[in-house]
């Protein structure tokens, strides 16, 4: 499976602007700029659409947990912040924090805490924050 979203990006860091889009067209043109992404600016920002896409997966794979033990949820509510901080080497993702509130009919804590647990570890998002990234970087006229 394959999923695809695009950037484009015009002028300078402080002063341009950007948009992205995805294939599904859920996105489409969203505006992203400096102020978006560091000031109060209306629009998102990849730190926001990463805690979008954690906070889903999550919760997704948290289901997925819960099934295999027998369990439904009646809700599950994650919340992913995502803190962006600059480093000496540039500005790094330094940490993610998920804060998960679920409605499970006949779960003990236990039960959740392992799913919860198993759920954070094998969510693909939070492995690819783990992840190796590799670059095709091609320039044209």
């Amino acid at each position: 499976m394959l999923r695809k979203a695009s950037a484009v990006w015009n002028g300078g860091i402080k002063d341009g602007g950007g948009k992205i889009s995805t294939d599904s067209g859920v996105l489409s043109d969203t505006q992203y700029s400096f102020s978006t992404r560091f000031e109060d600016g209306i629009g998102t920002n990849p730190e926001e659409l990463i805690a979008a896409a954690h906070a889903g997966c999550f919760s997704m794979a948290l289901s997925g947990q819960l099934g295999a033990a027998g369990l439904t949820a009646d809700s599950i509510n994650t919340t992913a912040a995502v803190r962006l901080e600059k480093l000496d080497d540039g500005f790094a993702i330094t940490k993610v924090h998920l804060d998960v509130t679920a409605q499970i009919p006949g779960a003990d804590d236990a039960a959740f805490q392992t799913a919860a647990a198993n759920a954070k570890a094998g969510c693909p998002i939070s492995k690819l924050l783990k992840a190796e990234i590799t670059m095709d970087a091609k320039l044209v006229d």
